[in-house]
């Protein structure tokens, strides 16, 4: 893949500079405005494109996939590029499950993550409900969410600050309640429980899939193969050149690369992005034992750990996450975990939940993470390129926003911003990671 870059420094101005046009204007000349016969580029070994889609999106995870749906839902002609192809593996979003919650007390922008998340849940919902009609697999499970700690902190304050000032329900639990309710769990000095009912879990991989199956049946396509830059006219990129064969030509372009962005765009985002990696452990419930499977189990939240219940039909298993490990190249890592990392997750359970501290390991799996400087998301456009978005930053944290992050992006891309507070908190920031 050619590596992509940028020679200029003053990445905050690239918002205010963006040239994108109102959104009739965009749907009506994006599309045919940049597609030019061979004779008129001017290079006999081009291909003539009769078809031009109005945006490429690269990358078929959760950013992009749902973006691509958004933009296809204003109206817009779109074209999805992935090297591996939507829901597959490698990608941060291709994994078995993923929680939604609201409990972001511990983040600078933790204000607008509750509120989006919470619609976020929303949207899990109504996707199922309007699914089923198509057969779509379930996607949510709401199971609570159940926060423990053994004293106090700011991450609690502010969390519940911001459910009281936006309306989420959740409860406070003293230690009696919690072992009243969910005896099978323990938390030796417990002084701190929150419980939030309305969140949940997400089965990801199935979700991923689901989206790029609804978009391809409204009209949409994706393409395997690695999208670099092709022929570029000053501030616009008019081609990107695929692996698979051909380029596409396009009137905007979506980058919405995850893990990959520090190798597609090396001068740009290398030191502006840390890919770390997470661990994640499906430990096997005993048979016909409820209690660690949903509806019995919450999510929960200890130090160092997120988890939840077995989930049906297949009851993967009782998920256990840890720290993982330094980043590794996503185009060639193991996503098994090996055996050095199983100390952490087993302590866990004998400490937590202990009537499972036996249980074996049905599944593991190693997760890439792309973490942004302020850990909040990125949507700007290239510093040196006004058609060319980058978007991303999940920060281990990006896949439960999905579609309200899609529908976002994609009114931003057609200048249709319906939150045009947001845009500044999403710059491409100048710092970076030293």
């Amino acid at each position: 893949m050619k590596a992509l870059g940028s020679s200029r420094l003053e990445i905050g101005k690239s918002a205010s500079r963006s040239k994108s046009v109102n959104r009739r204007t965009f749907l009506q000349t994006v599309g045919a405005g940049l597609v030019m016969t061979k004779t008129q580029r001017g290079q006999a070994s081009a291909v003539q494109i009769e078809h031009s889609p109005d945006v490429v999106v690269v990358g078929a995870g959760v950013f992009g996939i749902w973006t691509a749906l958004y933009l296809q839902k204003l109206g817009a002609r779109v074209k999805v590029v992935d090297a591996y192809g939507v829901g597959n593996s490698r990608q941060t979003s291709g994994g078995e499950t993923r929680g939604v919650r609201t409990s972001y007390g511990d983040r600078p922008h933790g204000r607008q993550w509750v509120d989006w998340a919470s619609r976020a849940i929303g949207r899990w919902k109504d996707w199922d409900e309007e699914g089923a009609d198509r057969l779509l697999p379930r996607l949510f499970f709401q199971t609570g969410d159940l926060i423990l700690r053994d004293e106090p902190s700011q991450y609690i304050t502010n969390t519940r600050a911001h459910w009281d000032a936006l309306g989420i329900s959740y409860e406070v639990l003293n230690p009696d309640e919690v072992a009243r309710r969910w005896p099978w769990v323990r938390y030796e000095g417990l002084r701190v429980a929150l419980y939030e009912p309305g969140a949940g879990v997400v089965r990801a991989r199935r979700a991923i899939e689901s989206v790029g199956r609804v978009f391809e049946d409204g009209g949409g396509s994706v393409q395997i193969g690695r999208a670099s830059f092709g022929r570029r006219r000053q501030t616009v990129l008019e081609t990107v050149d695929v692996s698979s064969g051909g380029s596409l030509s396009a009137g905007a372009f979506v980058f919405a690369c995850g893990p990959w962005f520090p190798k597609v765009f090396p001068i740009l985002m290398s030191r502006r992005l840390r890919i770390s990696m997470g661990h994640v452990f499906y430990f096997a419930v005993p048979p016909g034992d409820t209690r660690f499977t949903y509806p019995n189990m919450p999510s929960y939240g200890v130090p160092g750990c997120t988890g939840w219940p077995a989930l049906p039909l297949d009851h993967r298993g009782f998920r256990v996450r840890t720290g993982g490990r330094p980043p590794e190249d996503p185009d060639t890592s193991d996503r098994w975990v090996a055996s050095e990392y199983h100390d952490r997750p087993r302590e866990i359970l004998k400490r937590h939940f202990p009537d499972l501290a036996g249980a074996s390991i049905n599944e593991t799996r190693a997760c890439h993470y792309e973490a942004s400087v302020d850990r909040n998301f990125f949507i700007d456009t290239h510093p040196d390129l006004d058609n060319v978005w980058l978007v991303g930053g999940g920060s281990a944290e990006g896949f439960k926003f999905g579609p309200v992050l899609g529908e976002y992006i994609a009114h931003r891309i057609v200048d249709d911003d319906q939150e045009p507070h947001l845009a500044d908190g999403f710059r491409l920031k100048a710092d970076q990671f030293r």
